[in-house]
Formats: structure tokens, sequence, C-alpha cells
């Protein structure tokens, strides 16, 4: 229904925002995660999500659309809530999420508080496939904010290589060698190891 606010902030905390726009306050519920993203702006952009219950119509912002996206994947899960999701996108970053979903870390989802040992189960088993496969390609894959990888992901897969296997030559070498200078050294490094 409101796809996202963009306005002044009127006022900011880690676990809310008020965002003025055309001269009307919206109050807005986000995750640590958004609030690291906004915490030094006046004016900013904000995807919302807008959760309808008989008592309530609440706002929930998110800085990308990524972490939306995720919010409104963790919310399908039976017996996770809005609010246990935003705990989830506060306590670890959606990367981490997606990556412990994917990998079936029910540990580290546990970790996070609210979180017990069946509902973390229930959301490996109920996600997993859905962030992992898309149209046959790996979802989970580079950091989308790391062009550098994106652009290295893209010329592989001009050059005819499988994603999975790009994804993880590309993940390995950055976690191995360390700073990489530019996209040429990133991508004869993957094509050796390749």
């Amino acid at each position: 229904m409101i796809e996202f606010l963009n306005g002044k902030l009127v006022e900011k905390t880690p676990t809310y925002i008020v965002i003025e726009c055309h001269g009307l306050g919206y109050f807005v519920n986000i995750s640590l995660h958004t609030y690291s993203r906004i915490e030094e702006l006046e004016n900013c952009k904000v995807f919302t999500h807008l959760s309808i219950k008989e008592d309530a119509h609440t706002l929930y912002g998110f800085s990308e659309i990524e972490e939306r996206k995720l919010f409104r994947d963790l919310i399908s899960v039976s017996g996770i809530g809005a609010n246990t999701a935003r705990m989830m996108l506060s306590s670890l970053s959606p990367a981490e999420i997606q990556q412990a979903i994917v990998q079936g870390n029910h540990v580290l989802l546990q970790s996070i508080k609210g979180i017990g040992n069946k509902t973390a189960q229930r959301v490996v088993i109920d996600l997993k496939d859905k962030l992992t496969k898309k149209d046959g390609a790996t979802l989970l894959n580079l950091p989308s904010n790391n062009k550098m990888k994106d652009e290295a992901l893209s010329a592989l897969l001009t050059l005819g290589f499988p994603r999975n296997t790009i994804e993880k030559t590309l993940e390995l070498i950055t976690k191995q060698a360390g700073e990489i200078q530019n996209i040429e050294q990133l991508i004869k490094l993957a094509l050796k190891n390749m």
C-alpha cells in the first residue's frame, strides 16, 4: 500500500524514526541495520511494509529493498511475527541471516533473542530453497554493495562459467587474498582458481 517514504527525519532512535513527508509525520519501526545506514542523514528514503491488524496499522521501514524482502520472507514463516523479524534484522545483518538460512546454521539463528530451536529449524526449512534458488541461480551471492565483485561475476558469466562456481570462487578469493586493487586483478585470480 505504501511502497516508500521520502522526507525529512524529524526523530531518529535505534528502533523507530519519525519521517515528515509533505507535512505528514509517519512513525516507522526500523531495525538496527537500517538505523546504522540512516543515523547520519537528515533526509532519507525508506522502503516500507504496512502491517494491518485489528487493533493497529504499523509501518516498518528499511534502508534497502533487499532488507524489506528478507523481512517479508521471514514473516511468511509460521511463528515469526513482524517484531520478531525486526529483532532478527537488528541482531544480524541481512547477509548473515541469509547465509545462516542457506547453510542451515540453526545455532546462529537461535542466538537471536526470541528464536528457539524449533523456530530456527522452521525458518531454515521454509526459506532455504526460496533464498537459494531463483531461476536456477543463487540469490545469496556477493554483497550487493560490492561493485567490483558484481562486475567480476557478470564478466565471468559472460565467459560461460557456471554461476555457483563463480560465486564460490570469488567468495574464497576475497577471504584469502585480502585487498584486491582492481576488477582485472579479481577476474585473473578467479580464472586461476576455477
